[in-house]
């Protein structure tokens, strides 16, 4: 899955734009018109935070707004939280906000605070991101009338506050928003965050769902029950079952004065945390931890498939994300290892994301041969099979991916068990077909290109098709790398249900490769076919049933008990996105998804391999 960039400071929410009216004209923009400023006397920060997601006092100038400083940052979004000591009572009105400085804040932890300013509404990612808005006082003039105050006690987030509902459903009339919605915190989980923006919040110990990741942050659960993986994590499963105790975790202290612990899925944060709920774009509700507990680890082991007997044939597919020869022998070493050792060297590995033989050099090179080269032989230092392979280098910089790394799909293969079946191999252009051979059927290229021209292939990674032959019986081979999920809105969207923007190209992209398969089979209704490779999508998906439509394949991965079926971790939910599906033909199968990578801090790739055995 494509990595979207992100600010190198930790944890950083983007804050430039911050102006009067940023969300004006746009779905969930503030309707509130300016106004006089108000007395000190009139407003406080609930009055600020009202009882929507918005605020009633946007663009409105603010005077004396009194708070108690619970955390100052010094990096990325500058600026520090206030919490009235004096709350109104109502649930749904959050008594803290962050001040936007823009510069390193002067304040300290435990000043009492007046501050006067403009009341913002701010979109981490901007308003075509369909993120929630952020509320804050910007262009702050502030008065510090006294320090070393106690904090305002934290309000405890828990398995038995958050409730099991996730969000409310969008107005229709407001284009599926929950803006202007009442906040109802008692009934869904989005709405207690929402109601808790700024306060001083505390988790109790909590399992870690989600591995600290390059940007100093986790993800823990305080639901311990909540669809829990069999290793630690939190199972997605459903797009009407989000997991609602999920929280990221950030701290307050730089990383040059506090290293940030690391951790991986199933370890435990002891000692819970307890600081700001800050809301950011990558990631939503985030704990920023004034005080961080210490990791417990658990010991988690990356898993090892068993080999496959004599008579079984093993395909696996990996994305080994954006291998080239600029990267560090390590990386070849580790996934070539993963290959050997955790993957019980399959017969046929179909990589994604193999980078051309200069990488992100926007040269116009387009062959892998140094690539595969390097990858192979590291293979066979780690005591495995020399692999052979075959691909079709792609147009450059016409499949998406990085500029100028011209990621492709390639077929390795172990030529002492299995052979490759040349065909006139087609050019990134030339579309394979399907023809009879006798009583069987066979491509018109091998390797080749499922229909390029397709416009669900535009700036996309095209499918490769390959023939191998295994104990003298065919064996149909489509790997794939579909169209990533960017552009899709973020599970803490304003729009409820949130928008899947991308899912539209994934479907049509799951329709081609399954009138393919069709094809193949109305030639030789048994032949034994392997859709396999980054599908980007869930099990459940609509591309998934796209791909399965007619009886024509079925998901391997939907035969692994549920608590096993995810391939990559992501904002604490463990889910599926790499797959392998089978036809009828395959007959009887083991599949198996081999986690050795999405669960842990370190990682050689972000996904996770597939593997399925059959006997053809």
């Amino acid at each position: 899955m494509p990595h979207i960039p992100r600010s190198a400071a930790v944890g950083a929410v983007a804050a430039t734009a911050l102006a009067a009216g940023l969300l004006a004209a746009t779905a969930g923009a503030s309707t509130a018109s300016p106004a006089s400023p108000a007395s000190p006397d009139q407003v406080r920060v609930h009055d600020i935070q009202g009882g929507t997601r918005l605020s009633p006092l946007a663009g409105q100038q603010v005077d004396g707004v009194p708070g108690i400083v619970t955390g100052v940052r010094a990096y990325g979004s500058k600026g520090f939280w206030i919490q009235d000591v004096r709350g109104d009572g109502d649930r749904a009105t959050s008594e803290a906000v962050f001040v936007y400085t823009g510069a390193t804040p002067t304040v300290r932890t435990g000043d009492a605070v007046r501050v006067s300013g403009t009341v913002t509404e701010y979109v981490p990612g901007g308003a075509s991101s369909g993120n929630q808005s952020l509320t804050q006082i910007t262009k702050p003039t502030v008065t510090v009338e006294s320090s070393g105050n106690a904090l305002p006690a934290p309000v405890t987030v828990s398995a038995r506050s958050v409730p099991g509902a996730y969000a409310p459903a969008g107005d229709p009339a407001a284009d599926n928003s929950v803006n202007a919605l009442p906040l109802k915190p008692r009934s869904y989980a989005l709405d207690l965050y929402e109601s808790l923006e700024g306060m001083n919040v505390r988790i109790g110990s909590s399992r870690v769902v989600g591995a600290t990741d390059p940007h100093a942050e986790l993800w823990v659960t305080v639901k311990p029950q909540e669809r829990p993986t069999r290793r630690g994590g939190a199972l997605y499963g459903s797009y009407a079952a989000q997991n609602t105790g999920r929280l990221q975790v950030q701290q307050l202290a730089p990383l040059s004065e506090r290293p940030f612990p690391k951790a991986d899925v199933g370890d435990v944060l002891t000692g819970g945390a307890e600081g700001p709920l800050d809301f950011n774009q990558y990631g939503g509700y985030t704990l920023v931890a004034r005080e961080l507990g210490a990791v417990k680890g658990k010991g988690l082991e990356r898993e090892r498939t068993r080999p496959q007997r004599a008579g079984e044939l093993a395909v696996a597919t990996y994305n080994v994300e954006n291998l080239d020869p600029g990267d560090p022998q390590a990386k070849f070493d580790a996934l070539a290892s993963a290959v050997v050792t955790n993957l019980a060297a399959p017969d046929i590995v179909a990589l994604e994301e193999i980078q051309d033989d200069n990488g992100p050099k926007n040269d116009g090179t387009v062959t892998a041969g140094q690539t595969l080269r390097k990858f192979t032989d590291a293979i066979v230092a780690a005591g495995g099979p020399r692999y052979s392979w075959r691909t079709v280098d792609p147009e450059n910089n016409k499949d998406g991916g990085e500029p100028g790394g011209n990621i492709r799909q390639v077929f390795l293969f172990n030529a002492e068990r299995v052979s490759f079946t040349d065909r006139g191999a087609g050019d990134a252009t030339t579309a394979t077909g399907v023809v009879r051979n006798g009583k069987r059927a066979a491509l018109t290229h091998s390797p080749g290109r499922i229909a390029p021209a397709d416009a669900a292939w535009a700036n996309s990674r095209k499918p490769l098709a390959g023939e191998f032959s295994f104990r003298g019986r065919t064996v149909f081979v489509v790997a794939n790398h579909f169209a990533s999920k960017g552009g899709d809105e973020s599970l803490t969207s304003h729009h409820q249900p949130p928008v899947r923007s991308s899912e539209a190209r994934r479907v049509q992209q799951a329709e081609a490769v399954n009138s393919f398969v069709r094809e193949i089979r109305g030639v030789q209704k048994d032949a034994d076919v392997l859709v396999v490779g980054d599908i980007n999508d869930f099990e459940f998906s609509a591309t998934t049933k796209a791909l399965e439509a007619g009886g024509t394949l079925r998901a391997g991965v939907k035969s692994l008990p549920r608590s096993e079926r995810y391939s990559y971790v992501f904002q604490g939910n463990s889910q599926v996105l790499d797959q392998i599906l089978v036809s009828p033909g395959v007959g009887r199968y083991h599949y198996d998804s081999v986690h050795v990578n999405a669960e842990f801090a370190e990682q050689n790739s972000d996904h996770d391999p597939q593997v399925v055995r059959f006997r053809p």
